[in-house]
């Protein structure tokens, strides 16, 4: 059976339908110019009975005043970030601003091939994820930009017009802070992906620095090459205890590690908090908890993203803002290490 296509429905069929110039047409759609109601509603109904989709991209390129606001994450997946997406689009999309998402998988090539993409659509902004590795063609993009620029995620080294995040540094410190309090020393620290996530290698040498002056002693077990999710957890907490059955506590780079690797101590018989310890971080586990509620860093994910909208709206409005918004930090204690 021959497949049968349908053609892309133009403006000058709207036109011809209506009985009406292309120009005239043009205008009602664009709510421009002084068209009769009449005519405004015979171009409306042709539109619709044709089922005609207007071309917004040409229209902000020709106008400059995008509606569209490109947005750089490194992965859908994760619940961090999809929860600072739904922050930024609660206030972008009431203001009839529309977000095109990029997910650069914490791949640097990828970063720069999205940024190329992005830029030359001319968005009204740019909004994309601070503390990643980034080669010299991407540098010279953001250089060249012709549109407001926001780091998300990462408040220690304040990038572009604005930067709405965390310090990690500080969630290291809380982290080690946490440990020591207990009376525990024989920490270990368990990540992924270190040498792509500048954030997390910064948590993990401020966790390192503050167990060491404290006289903690830490070991790492971490894959460049293994995905952040719950096996991952699993199976390096195994390589871990295997080669460190004296560990006394472990500090996950995500919440989602942490719970595979809670899984194979419970499975193991190794008694959490009593033998080990464990903490996560960015408080994505919370809302599941039911037995187990792991102590974690938890801090208001929707927020950043919300906050980061609003400082974009505010540059594209003419005014001005401060250079940086930090995020609060909270410890939540959880079942997972001993109270004191």
């Amino acid at each position: 059976m021959e497949e049968k296509h349908r053609r892309l429905v133009t403006l000058r069929d709207v036109a011809q339908r209506a009985g009406v110039s292309t120009m005239t047409a043009s205008k009602v759609l664009r709510g421009a110019g002084s068209i009769s109601q009449k005519t405004q509603q015979s171009v409306r109904q042709a539109a619709d009975d044709l089922g005609y989709l207007p071309n917004s991209l040409a229209g902000s390129l020709s106008s400059r005043k995008s509606r569209m606001v490109a947005v750089i994450i490194p992965s859908i997946a994760d619940v961090v970030f999809s929860e600072v997406l739904s922050g930024v689009n609660s206030v972008l999309r009431p203001r009839g601003f529309q977000t095109f998402i990029g997910e650069s998988l914490f791949d640097p090539e990828i970063e720069t091939d999205l940024l190329r993409e992005m830029l030359s659509l001319r968005p009204a902004g740019l909004l994309l994820n601070g503390g990643m590795v980034r080669i010299p063609d991407a540098e010279g993009l953001l250089e060249r930009r012709n549109c407001p620029a926001i780091c998300l995620w990462d408040s220690d080294h304040a990038e572009h017009d604005f930067s709405a995040g965390l310090s990690h540094e500080e969630a290291g410190r809380l982290v080690a802070a946490h440990f020591l309090e207990r009376n525990l020393r024989r920490i270990a620290y368990i990540g992924a992906e270190l040498g792509r996530d500048l954030c997390a290698r910064r948590r993990y040498l401020a966790l390192h620095s503050a167990l060491r002056a404290g006289g903690a002693d830490l070991v790492d077990v971490t894959s460049e090459s293994m995905p952040r999710q719950a096996e991952t957890g699993r199976v390096l907490t195994e390589k871990l205890m295997e080669t460190h059955p004296q560990i006394e506590a472990i500090h996950f780079l995500n919440d989602a590690m942490a719970l595979g690797g809670l899984s194979y101590l419970h499975e193991a018989g190794i008694r959490v908090p009593e033998n080990v310890s464990v903490v996560g971080f960015n408080g994505t586990s919370l809302a599941n908890a039911v037995r187990t509620r792991l102590t974690t860093i938890d801090m208001p994910r929707m927020e950043i993203g919300s906050v980061a909208a609003r400082a974009l709206l505010q540059m594209l409005s003419g005014e001005l803002v401060d250079r940086r918004w930090q995020a609060p930090l909270r410890v939540v204690q959880g079942n997972t290490t001993p109270r004191i």
